[in-house]
C-alpha cells in the first residue's frame, strides 16, 4: 500500500491537488452531541498532513444506518464541528449539506490550498451500500469526479466493498492513510508475530458474531478468555445450566468442538468461576452473583462475578500480547459493569509493564472511554472491531485489497 508521501512524489507533490479522504467519523450522538469522539481524533492525523502539503481535502464518512436517504439525524454537521475544533484556528474546516451534486461541487471548487470540506453522510445515497459493481458505480464516479486522488483512512469500514470504500480507489491514484497503516500493522503482529504469552479476550452477546475469529485464534493465541453474553453457549457446551441467559442453542455443537480442538493444540479456554444473574434485563432488577455452574433455570447471567476477575487477572498477569473485543457483560447498567471495568484495568496494568495491548474497537472501545479511560492508556485502540475481526480472522478486505492495486 502506498504511503500519503509516496502518493505525493507520484503526483508531483499535492499543493493545489485535492484529494478525497475516507475517514471513519461514525460517532455515538445523544441529539447533536458527540458522546465518544475517538473516531474523530483518530482521523486528525492523515487530514492535518495532507492539509500542511497544501492539498484541498475532501472528506467523506458515513454516519449510522440511514436508508440510502437523507435522515437529519444522520446528518455529519455536528462531526464536522468536532473535526473543526480538533483540526485546530490554523485550518479552515467547512461542512456542505450534500455529498455529491451541485453545492458539492462548488464547495469542492472554492477550496483553498490547506483547507477541509465535509461532504454530507454517504449514506444518504442508495449508490454507497449497493451490493453490486454496476449500482455501485455512478455513485463512484460522481465521488471520484470531485478529486486528483484518493486517501483511504477509514479503517472501521475496509471490510465493505463499498462505492467510498472500494470502487473510488480504483478510479483515482491512492493511498493508504496512517491510520489504515498502523491498525494494519497492528492487526499484522497479531496475526503473524504476537510476543508470548499471547492473551485473547474474547466477549460481546453473540458466538456466531466470532465463530471465524475464534477457529482463527485457537491456532495463534496461547490463552482464550470468554466472557459476557456468549460465554453462556460456551457453559452449555459444557453440560451447565444457564437459565435464561442469551443462548444461541445451535451453536452448542460448533463451541464444544472449539473446546476439544483447544484442548488438543494445548490452548487454555479460560471461563468465569461465578456469574451476577438478575431477575431480568434490567439495572433495577434483584441480582446476586453464583457459581457459574449453579445459575438457576429462572436467571439470567448478566456479567462475570468477582472471582472470576481475580481468575481473568491472574491468567492476564504475564501476558505479552493482549487482544481484547467485547465486554464481560452489560456494561451499559452499573450493576453488571464490574467484570468490563475489571479487564480494562488488567490491560492498563499490563501495558505499563510493557505488553502490547489491543482494544479491538466496538463496545470495547466505548467501554473503556466511558470508564475514563485514556487512549494511551492501551498500547492501540483499533477503531474497527468488525474489520480487526476479520482481519484477525485471515479474511480477505476489500478495502485493503484495492489499495494494492495502481488506479
Amino acid at each position: 500500500m502506498r504511503t500519503i508521501d509516496e502518493l505525493s512524489q507520484e503526483l508531483g507533490g499535492l499543493a493545489g491537488r485535492t484529494v478525497l479522504v475516507r475517514s471513519d467519523l461514525n460517532v455515538p450522538l445523544d441529539g447533536s452531541t458527540i458522546t465518544d469522539d475517538g473516531r474523530v481524533r483518530a482521523s486528525v492525523p492523515t487530514i492535518t498532513h495532507l492539509a500542511e502539503a497544501g492539498a484541498r481535502v475532501v472528506v467523506c464518512a458515513h454516519l449510522g444506518r440511514p436508508k440510502g436517504a437523507p435522515e437529519a439525524k444522520y446528518s455529519l454537521a455536528p462531526v464536522a464541528r468536532r473535526l473543526g475544533e480538533l483540526v485546530g484556528e490554523g485550518t479552515s474546516v467547512t461542512f456542505v449539506e450534500e455529498t455529491v451534486g451541485a453545492r458539492a461541487a462548488a464547495a469542492v471548487a472554492a477550496l483553498a490550498d490547506g483547507d477541509v470540506l465535509v461532504l454530507e453522510n454517504l449514506r444518504f445515497n442508495p449508490g454507497e451500500t449497493a451490493k453490486t459493481d454496476e449500482e455501485r458505480a455512478d455513485f463512484a464516479h460522481a465521488l471520484a469526479d470531485l478529486a486528483d486522488a484518493f486517501v483511504s483512512d477509514g479503517f472501521g469500514v475496509v471490510h465493505r466493498a463499498q462505492a467510498s470504500v472500494y470502487d473510488v480507489a480504483r478510479l483515482l491514484p491512492h493511498a493508504a492513510g496512517e491510520l489504515v497503516r498502523s491498525e494494519v500493522e497492528v492487526m499484522r503482529r497479531l496475526r503473524e508475530d504476537p510476543q508470548r504469552p499471547y492473551a485473547v479476550i474474547l466477549g460481546g452477546a453473540k458466538v456466531s458474531d466470532k465463530l471465524g475469529v475464534i477457529e482463527s485464534l485457537i491456532t495463534v493465541a496461547d490463552r482464550v478468555l470468554v466472557g459476557g453474553g456468549m460465554v453462556f453457549t460456551f457453559l452449555k457446551a459444557q453440560g451447565h445450566e444457564v437459565g435464561t441467559s442469551l443462548l444461541e442453542e445451535d451453536q452448542v455443537d460448533t463451541v464444544r468442538g472449539y473446546l476439544e480442538t483447544a484442548a488438543e493444540r494445548g490452548v487454555e479456554i479460560v471461563l468465569p468461576t461465578d456469574i451476577v444473574v438478575a431477575d431480568s434485563f434490567s439495572a433495577d432488577a434483584a441480582h446476586e452473583v453464583v457459581a457459574a455452574d449453579a445459575i438457576p433455570a429462572d436467571r439470567m447471567g448478566l456479567d462475570i462475578g468477582p472471582e472470576s476477575e481475580e481468575v481473568f487477572a491472574r491468567a492476564l498477569a504475564d501476558a505479552r500480547t493482549i487482544f481484547w473485543n467485547g465486554p464481560m457483560g452489560a456494561f451499559e447498567m452499573a450493576p453488571y459493569a464490574s467484570g468490563t471495568r475489571a479487564v480494562a484495568r488488567c490491560l492498563v496494568e499490563r501495558t505499563r509493564d510493557g505488553a502490547m495491548t489491543v482494544v479491538g474497537g466496538g463496545d470495547s472501545a466505548a467501554a473503556v472511554r466511558e470508564f475514563g479511560h485514556a487512549d494511551d492508556d492501551f498500547g492501540h485502540i483499533s477503531t474497527g472491531g468488525g474489520a480487526s475481526l476479520e482481519y484477525l480472522e485471515g479474511k480477505e478486505l476489500p478495502g485493503l485489497q484495492v489499495l494494492e492495486e495502481r488506479a
